[in-house]
């Protein structure tokens, strides 16, 4: 019965396999080893070929049998006529074995083929083992085969084939000769369908056969598979529409109309677009497949990749492509393969594809100019036009701060300073007198603990900034960055509620850290500075590191609407040592317990009066909260030992005495 009607139909993938090393499409390197070999005379016991699907591996290891046992062989190229070529070629001749590693993967199978790899051929020269997918086999089944693949009979030849030559063992490997078969490009693979086009008598479209050649992959068997379908699906001529309705796939003018839409930022237009493509029967994960392969084909032609193919679209539309890349930027298309490769994961944990895909478009349409951004930041593109001198600080919110902190301040509204409606400019600002910041820092170690009531938009309002006299004569503008042109008008008696805002929006880390400090300082104009006591080395090296600096002069400008530079400084240790309690001896103890003789009268005498305990010279110094770090502190560990406590919280009253109080019995 003929080959292509019938019952017994054969598919072109089988009919059309490669019987000679010409017929090998793209592996002239094989070819052209293993036809030397032969000329030759070099044949080696063992090979593996390795390489992807559907490349020619298998079809290359029966060339290479029927190379070896044709009789009629010349230059290393059998006749394909006689019987052991007919047998080779359909897989059933007694000496050429063919063994499904997958299904043949165990020690037994290993052994078997040990017990009859002496028996000499039955009519050729050679008996050739072909196991695929070699790397199937179990460990102990390669351990059993290593001795004979090292030390095979004369008239035994080996061929191994797999995808994966990482999972077959060295020990194996070592002791083949190895060939990677490369993936096919897609002008060979549509060369080779217009063969079998022409042999079958069809009119196939050139677009259709490039379509059809990207969808293989480099795979000459898969693209011969869906070749076949897309006949039995035509009725004579095949079109690329054929092609995208039977794959479930997008038109290239689908998708051009659907990029132009994202680039002009219209993402109404790109969800129409969508919605009309799932009406004809394109599958979301197709389409999702074709926008990433776009997007690359977008940096391609940015690249000037012009001699590399597409992978979404016809080679006629790569004019439309430099286009669209141009308009894009290099950035935005990076950004753009950023969003569709996190939208293509999260496809595979959803059930609602469809809206994952349509999200992702959106987002793309809603994305900037990256590129332009870019060059903006770097200097490259024409910058704004200069402001005329003075008005920085009053024109400030052109430059967007003031906008910036007027989003980001947290609705802090009581902690941000009114604006200057002058800016003051650095020189004539006031010297902090140290007396005076000497006096407040008396007043605050006083009461730490207390927090003003008053809050800093009050504070700041009843101590207005100098006036400064106009000057006569222009002045030339000093340059003045823009996040410090105005001024903080912070006191340091605002410092406190600072300190406890701060607190909240710093994280647990470095709020941590900033719960050691013992005093927050204004040292200068838009300068802090926050001190530590100098057994708290430790919270200063974390508060030190540049993300926990960044972060808290961040906000600080949250809260205050200024940039401000923070410092940190390790002040001498304060803590003082314990001095150590003197234990009362049982003797003293006998001698002062009362006598039981002792009258009702006596007992009612006044008592000598109470000799004070031995305490520490000093108090802790205390932290802006008020607290004593209970693991640091001599007295509070002394009690800990000698009462066996368990600290709950450690506070300081502002005074401390201590007496005997011991009442007699």
């Amino acid at each position: 019965m003929n080959a292509t009607t019938g019952s017994h139909y054969t598919v072109l993938a089988r009919r059309f396999r490669p019987q000679a090393f010409d017929d090998v499409v793209g592996q002239d390197h094989v070819s052209r080893a293993l036809r030397n070999a032969i000329r030759a005379g070099r044949v080696a016991h063992a090979y593996i070929f390795t390489g992807a699907r559907g490349v020619g591996k298998t079809s290359t290891a029966r060339i290479l049998a029927k190379a070896l046992n044709c009789p009629n062989v010349v230059d290393g190229v059998p006749c394909n006529q006689c019987d052991i070529c007919d047998g080779i070629s359909a897989g059933n001749d007694v000496d050429v074995l063919e063994i499904d590693g997958a299904s043949n993967r165990g020690i037994d199978d290993i052994r078997s083929l040990r017990a009859n790899v002496g028996v000499r051929s039955m009519r050729t020269q050679f008996k050739v083992y072909i196991i695929d997918e070699v790397h199937m086999l179990t460990r102990e089944a390669f351990n059993a085969l290593l001795k004979t693949l090292e030390e095979p009979p004369p008239n035994v030849k080996f061929v191994f084939c797999t995808t994966e030559p990482n999972k077959v063992p060295d020990t194996i490997l070592s002791r083949c000769q190895r060939f990677d078969f490369s993936s096919i490009n897609d002008r060979s693979i549509g060369d080779r369908l217009r063969e079998i086009a022409a042999a079958e008598g069809f009119e196939v479209a050139e677009d259709a056969l490039e379509l059809v050649a990207r969808r293989a992959r480099g795979s000459m068997r898969d693209s011969q598979s869906l070749f076949d379908q897309l006949l039995a699906f035509s009725d004579g001529t095949v079109s690329a529409e054929d092609v995208h309705r039977m794959l479930g796939t997008a038109g290239d003018e689908r998708l051009l109309e659907l990029f132009d839409a994202i680039i002009e930022h219209r993402p109404g237009e790109v969800l129409s677009q969508l919605d009309i493509a799932f009406g004809t029967g394109v599958q979301p994960g197709e389409l999702m497949d074709q926008c990433i392969g776009y997007v690359r084909d977008l940096m391609v032609t940015l690249s000037g990749g012009d001699a590399v193919g597409l992978a979404s679209v016809a080679n006629r539309h790569r004019e439309t492509l430099m286009q669209q890349a141009s308009r894009l930027g290099m950035h935005s298309v990076m950004a753009a393969f950023q969003i569709l490769s996190d939208a293509k994961n999260q496809m595979f944990r959803s059930t609602f594809a469809r809206t994952v895909l349509e999200m992702g478009m959106v987002q793309l349409s809603l994305l900037e100019n990256l590129t332009a951004i870019s060059e903006l930041l770097s200097g490259r593109l024409p910058t704004l036009p200069e402001l005329p001198a003075g008005s920085v600080a009053t024109n400030i919110s052109s430059t967007g701060q003031s906008n910036t902190a007027n989003v980001e301040k947290k609705n802090i509204d009581h902690l941000i300073p009114p604006a200057t409606k002058k800016p003051v400019p650095l020189d004539v600002l006031p010297e902090l007198d140290e007396d005076e910041h000497e006096s407040e820092s008396d007043d605050s170690d006083d009461d730490p603990g207390h927090v003003p009531a008053t809050s800093l938009s009050t504070i700041t309002a009843s101590t207005p900034p100098p006036r400064v006299e106009p000057v006569s004569a222009p002045v030339a503008a000093v340059p003045v960055p823009a996040a410090v042109a105005q001024v903080s008008s912070l006191t340091q008696a605002d410092c406190p509620r600072l300190f406890q805002e701060l607190l909240k929006g710093v994280g647990l880390t470095i709020s941590a850290g900033l719960k050691m400090a013992s005093d927050l300082v204004l040292v200068g104009p838009n300068r802090l500075e926050i001190h530590l006591d100098g057994s708290y080395d430790f919270a200063k090296k974390v508060l030190d590191q540049p993300d926990s600096r960044t972060r808290i002069e961040a906000e600080i400008f949250k809260l205050t609407g200024h940039s401000m530079t923070v410092n940190l400084r390790l002040l001498a240790s304060t803590r003082p040592v314990a001095a150590p309690v003197q234990e009362a001896s049982p003797a003293s103890d006998r001698s002062a317990k009362p006598s039981n003789s002792r009258s009702a009268t006596d007992a009612g005498a006044a008592k000598p009066a109470a000799k004070p305990r031995a305490v520490p010279e000093a108090i802790p110094q205390r932290n802006l909260l008020g607290e004593i770090d209970p693991s640091r502190d001599p007295f509070v560990r002394q009690v800990i030992e000698t009462f066996g406590a368990t600290v709950v919280k450690v506070t300081v009253a502002p005074s401390v005495q201590i007496a005997d109080t011991e009442a007699a019995s």
